[in-house]
């Protein structure tokens, strides 16, 4: 058998342990798969007197990280320490400059610096592997890029955030409001105790500039995702979407239109999936994707998608790869043939929407709201409005949902509205998934 590959691991929170407790346990299993061992050789963590359940005596320690790139008993850097830049992009620079190949589970650094790593990997050729960048433990980064390679990829949505997926199926499970579970899910540990990135969708959309990026053959751009988060939804629209024969999920989703030049639509927010959809059922913590392929259809990728395990299991999938030699371009193409995109304009998207509006419950509220609607082309396939409590002066809700037409209808109806002494916040839109 060869010579071992030689890791170090610049980080050991519960993932940098989960990979030597899964390097330890299947040592056998792993070699035989990889074609050989397997061997962490160094470390790198703040605090070096911290008791993270693994033994760590036999590993070289190096207090500053980035040394971790120039040692000679190193093949690979595993990186899991986080940030988009910081230490972290210092490592990653540092490690491929080397000519040493790169894992990481830093879905931030990838969908904000990811081409220029991609380069760096080809300029030195030093591989660098992401799978547990996205969605833990499920290999969605494996199946696009090489599983479903020989296929034009049409479109690529998915659950991409378990925090977000948490709190929404609780909400609709218990009929509790956002800020409780919020709460609940931060006493169970599935969501931070600042869980902004999460919630607001930030998250997502990392996973999704780089699922975009894969999938259609297009340079990273993050910036371009438009994003929106979960904050706003409220039991109400739970059991609204309910009684039409929905559930509500955060959805990224993106799409590429190629004719003339690419037009890349990429987009998380929270959407009203059908009941019969795979992603309805897609409950708790838990990720799904899904691809859908001119030649293999839709595929569904689904399973745990953060945790110790899972993401552990991903980085040891990468680091057989690199000792098998399997280690194909960052975004299965050449830096030099990832296309320039435009961001695409969403206007003219043909979509259904759901609406909710608070109101005062006052004559003529809803006709005004009608008139707009009227006024900017939006057809209302069916509208429900809540009565209040005798003496109460409190807003009501006015929910509807809308026939098929363009996207940029419904925001001009927004625009009607905006100002208007009838509402008492900004509308809720929500888009349906087809």
């Amino acid at each position: 058998m060869a010579e071992p590959l030689r890791i170090a691991l610049a980080g050991l929170g519960t993932v940098g342990a989960g990979v030597i407790r899964l390097l330890e346990a299947n040592a056998g299993l792993i070699a035989g798969r990889a074609g050989r061992a397997i061997a962490v050789t160094a470390v790198s963590a703040r605090d070096r007197g911290k008791d993270r359940g693994v033994d760590l005596s036999g590993f070289a320690w190096e207090d500053d990280m980035t040394a971790l790139a120039a040692r000679d008993d190193v093949d690979v850097v595993v990186e899991l320490v986080g940030g988009s830049d910081g230490p972290a992009l210092t490592l990653a620079r540092k490690t491929l400059a080397q000519g040493k190949a790169f894992v990481t589970a830093n879905k931030a650094m990838v969908a904000h610096h990811g081409l220029e790593l991609a380069a760096l990997s080809e300029q030195h050729c030093a591989p660098i592997r992401y799978e547990a960048a996205v969605a833990g433990g499920i290999p969605a980064i494996k199946g696009i890029g090489e599983g479903a390679a020989a296929n034009r990829i049409e479109r690529i949505y998915g659950i991409l955030n378990g925090t977000c997926n948490y709190i929404l199926s609780e909400m609709e499970s218990t009929g509790r409001d956002f800020a409780e579970v919020l709460g609940e899910a931060q006493a169970l540990g599935y969501a931070e105790a600042d869980p902004t990135f999460d919630i607001e969708g930030v998250d997502a959309a990392h996973k999704l500039a780089i699922l975009a990026a894969l999938a259609f053959g297009t340079k990273l751009d993050f910036a371009a995702v438009d994003t929106t988060g979960i904050s706003r939804i409220r039991a109400a629209d739970i059991a609204q979407a309910r009684a039409l024969g929905y559930v509500i999920r955060l959805i990224g989703l993106a799409d590429c239109d190629s004719a003339p030049s690419p037009q890349l639509f990429q987009r998380v927010a929270p959407c009203l999936v059908p009941a019969t959809h795979p992603l309805a059922g897609v409950c708790g913590p838990t990720n799904a994707v899904v691809a859908e392929g001119n030649f293999a259809g839709r595929l569904l990728f689904e399973g745990a998608g953060a945790g110790d395990g899972p993401t552990a299991s991903a980085v040891v999938a990468d680091l057989i790869d690199i000792a098998r030699g399997n280690t194909p371009p960052a975004f299965s193409l050449p830096v030099a043939m990832l296309a320039d995109s435009v961001r695409a304009d969403p206007a003219g998207r043909r979509n259904r929407a759901y609406l909710r509006l608070m109101v005062a419950d006052r004559p003529g509220v809803l006709a005004e709201i009608t008139a707009a609607m009227r006024d900017a082309g939006v057809s209302i396939e069916s509208l429900i409005q809540q009565g209040r409590q005798a003496e109460s002066e409190e807003p009501v809700l006015v929910a509807m949902v809308t026939h098929e037409g363009p996207e940029g209808s419904v925001a001009k109806a927004l625009e009607l509205l905006d100002g208007s002494p009838s509402l008492s916040e900004a509308p809720l839109v929500m888009w349906l998934l087809g």
